[in-house]
C-alpha cells in the first residue's frame, strides 16, 4: 500500500465519522442542538422549562413595570396583566408566519415600553416628573457631561456603554421571550385557549370586585395606561407649543419705554443672584435644616452688623431637581417655563426679561458671571447682558469640585475684581446677573471658606479639594447626600452674603433666590417646588417699596411666609421699583 493511498483511505475513516462542514455555518446550531435533546433529554426538558419560566417572567414583569420608584415593591409584579390575556388569544388566531411577525414586533415594542418607564423613574427621581418623548431627548447629553464632570470620563464611558448595551438588551429579550411564548401556544392550542379564557375570566372578576394584593390592585392594564399616557403626553406638547407661543407675545411691560422702567433703581447697584439647588427643604427638612438655618441667621446678623437689612419669601419653581435655566428664565420672562420646548420659544422671542428691561433703560451697564457656562451661550441675548464672563474667562487656575467649575467665594472675588470695583460708562448705573454652581450635586466635594485675599488664581483650593469626599462614595447615598447638600448650601449662602458684607455699598440692592429645589432623592419624593427669594440693601427705601409683599425679615422666611408663583416674580418686582405697564397683545 503506497503512502499516498494510506493518506486517501484514512481521509475517508474520518469523513465517515466527522460531519461534512456545512456551506451555512448557522445550520449547524439546531442539528448540535437536536443531537444533544436526544443526548440530555432530561437536561433538556429542565433547561426548557428554565427558558419558558424566565421568558414568561420577563414578559409579566414588563407588562406590569411602573414608571416610579416608589410604586416598586413584591406585589408590583404578581399581578395579572390583561396585554398578555388579549396578546394570547391574539396569537392563537394567527398562522405562523404572522404570529412569529406580531410576537417579534410586540415584544419590541414591550421593550420600548420598558425602556421609557426606566426613563421616566429617572426623571421622576431626579426632576420630579416624567420624561417627555418629545423633548427630554438632549438632556441624555447633559445627564452625560454631569457624569463625565463627577465621575470621570473612564466611569463616563463604561455607564454609557452599560446603558447602551441594557437598552438593547430590553429591545431584544423581551421580543425572543414573546415568540417564543407564541411557539408555546402554537404547540398546545387547546391547552392554551382554555387558559386564556379562565385568565380573561378573572381578569375581568378582579378588576370588577377591585381585588388588591398589599393595596396594588391584582388585574393589571399598566401598559395600555402607559401607553395611552404617552400618546397624551405628546399631543399635549404639541398643543402646549402653539399656545405658549400665543402667551409669550403678550407682555404687560412689552411696550413700556425705556424711561419708564425701573426709575427707582437709578443710581443703584443692582445684582440679581441664582444659588443652584437652594430650596425649600433646605431650610425646612429635618436633617438639611439645622446647619443652613443656623448659618442663615448668623449671617443675617453678620449684614445687620454692617447696616444691611433683608426680607424673604418663598417662590415655587418651573422645574424641580435640575434644569436651572428653566428656573432662571421663569423668573427673569415672567412666564411659566417648564420644559425645553417653551425655553427654546422664549430664548427666540422679543419678550421683556427682568435684566433685559435694565439695558432697555440706557441707564444701567449689565454683565453677567456665569461660571458653570463652558460653551457659547447666545441666549446673552434675550437676558439683555452687555458682558458675560464664562468658566474660561475669570482666570480660575484650581481644581473643579465636581460639575462645579469653581468654588463660589472665587467667582464672586473674580466678579469683584472684574466688575464690581470698575467704573460703569459715564452716567450709568450697573445690574448683573450671577449664577453660582458649588451647591450642584453630587454635592463632593464641597468647598471651604479661605481668607479673601488668600484666593490668587484658585490654586489655594488644591489641597480643599484633595481632601473633600468622592463624589462616588456620596452619590449614591442618600443620607451623605442629604448631609452634604446641607453643608453646600451653608457654603454658598457665606460666600455670598460675606461678599455682600466686605464689598457692598450703599447703593447696593441684591436679589438672592434658588433656582429648584434639589432631587427627590435628598428633598424627599413629596417635596414641594418651593425656593426660598430674599432682598438685601442698606438703603431703606429699597425695603420699603417692598413692605406691602409682607415677606419675613431676615434671610430665612418663615414657613407661612407668602407663596408666589416663580413666573410672578417678574411683574412684581417691576413695579414694585416704578415701573410702568404698557401692554403689547400678541
Amino acid at each position: 500500500m503506497s503512502a499516498l493511498q494510506s493518506a486517501e483511505d484514512v481521509a475517508e475513516e474520518i469523513t465517515d465519522v466527522a460531519p461534512r462542514p456545512s456551506r451555512r455555518p448557522w445550520t449547524a446550531w439546531p442539528a448540535w442542538r437536536r443531537r444533544w435533546r436526544e443526548r440530555h433529554p432530561t437536561a433538556a426538558q429542565v433547561l426548557s422549562v428554565t427558558v419558558t419560566v424566565l421568558a414568561a417572567a420577563l414578559v409579566v414583569g414588563a407588562l406590569v413595570m411602573p414608571n416610579t420608584v416608589v410604586r416598586l415593591g413584591p406585589a408590583t409584579f404578581f399581578r395579572l396583566p390583561a396585554e398578555a390575556i388579549v396578546g394570547a388569544a391574539v396569537l392563537l388566531a394567527l398562522p405562523r408566519r404572522p404570529r412569529v411577525a406580531v410576537a417579534a414586533a410586540s415584544g419590541v415594542l414591550l421593550g420600548a415600553v420598558t425602556v421609557l418607564n426606566a426613563l421616566d423613574m429617572g426623571f421622576n427621581q431626579y426632576l420630579g416628573r416624567s420624561f417627555n418623548v418629545v423633548l427630554d431627548w438632549s438632556l441624555l447629553g447633559d445627564a452625560e457631561s454631569y457624569l463625565e464632570d463627577s465621575l470621570g470620563r473612564t466611569a463616563t464611558l463604561a455607564a454609557v456603554a452599560g446603558v447602551i448595551a441594557l437598552v438593547l438588551l430590553l429591545l431584544v429579550l423581551p421580543a425572543l421571550a414573546v415568540v417564543r411564548l407564541s411557539g408555546l401556544l402554537a404547540r398546545h392550542p387547546g391547552t392554551a385557549t382554555r387558559g386564556t379564557l379562565i385568565a380573561g375570566v378573572v381578569w375581568i372578576t378582579c378588576s370588577s370586585l377591585g381585588v388588591q394584593m398589599a393595596g396594588v390592585p391584582f388585574a393589571s392594564d399598566r401598559t395600555a395606561t402607559a401607553l395611552k399616557t404617552q400618546a397624551r403626553r405628546v399631543s399635549d406638547t404639541l398643543a402646549d407649543e402653539a399656545e405658549f407661543r400665543k402667551v409669550a407675545r403678550v407682555d404687560a411691560f412689552g411696550n413700556t419705554p425705556g424711561g419708564q422702567l425701573v426709575p427707582d433703581l437709578r443710581g443703584k447697584d443692582v445684582i440679581f443672584t441664582f444659588i443652584e439647588s437652594y430650596g425649600r427643604s433646605a431650610i425646612e427638612d429635618p436633617v438639611i435644616s439645622p446647619g443652613v438655618n443656623r448659618t442663615l441667621d448668623v449671617r443675617t446678623k453678620a449684614l445687620a452688623a454692617a447696616g444691611f437689612h433683608a426680607r424673604s419669601g418663598w417662590l415655587t419653581s418651573a422645574t424641580y431637581g435640575g434644569s436651572s435655566w428653566l428656573g432662571h428664565s421663569t423668573t427673569m420672562s415672567g412666564l411659566w417655563i417648564s420644559n425645553q420646548q417653551r425655553y427654546r420659544t422664549v430664548m427666540a422671542s422679543d419678550h421683556l426679561s427682568l435684566t433685559g428691561a435694565f439695558e432697555k433703560t440706557g441707564a444701567f451697564d449689565t454683565v453677567g458671571v456665569m461660571p458653570g457656562v463652558q460653551k457659547g451661550w447666545p441666549e446673552q441675548k434675550w437676558y439683555g447682558l452687555d458682558k458675560v464672563y464664562n468658566a474660561f474667562q475669570l482666570g480660575y487656575r484650581g481644581p473643579k469640585f465636581s460639575w462645579s467649575t469653581m468654588p463660589d467665594q472665587y467667582a464672586l472675588q473674580q466678579y469683584q475684581e472684574r466688575v464690581h470695583s470698575k467704573p460703569t460708562a459715564a452716567g450709568r448705573s450697573r445690574m448683573s446677573l450671577l449664577i453660582l454652581t458649588s451647591s450642584h450635586q453630587p454635592w463632593a466635594p464641597i468647598p471651604k471658606m479661605v481668607g479673601w485675599d488668600r484666593l490668587g488664581d484658585g490654586s489655594v483650593f488644591a489641597d480643599i479639594e484633595a481632601a473633600g469626599n468622592r463624589a462616588e462614595d456620596v452619590i449614591a447615598d442618600t443620607t451623605r447626600s442629604r448631609e452634604e447638600y446641607g453643608k453646600s448650601i451653608q457654603y454658598s449662602v457665606t460666600a455670598l452674603t460675606e461678599w455682600l458684607e466686605r464689598y457692598g455699598t450703599e447703593d447696593t440692592v441684591l436679589v438672592f433666590l434658588g433656582d429648584h429645589q434639589p432631587i427627590a432623592r435628598v428633598s424627599g419624593n413629596h417635596a414641594s417646588r418651593d425656593v426660598p427669594v430674599s432682598i438685601v440693601a442698606k438703603d431703606p427705601r429699597m425695603l420699603d417699596k417692598i413692605a406691602d409683599w409682607d415677606w419675613t425679615d431676615g434671610l430665612r422666611p418663615a414657613e407661612d411666609a407668602p407663596v408666589w408663583k416663580m413666573s410672578s416674580f417678574r411683574d412684581r418686582f417691576l413695579r414694585a421699583y416704578g415701573s410702568t405697564p404698557h401692554p403689547k397683545r400678541g
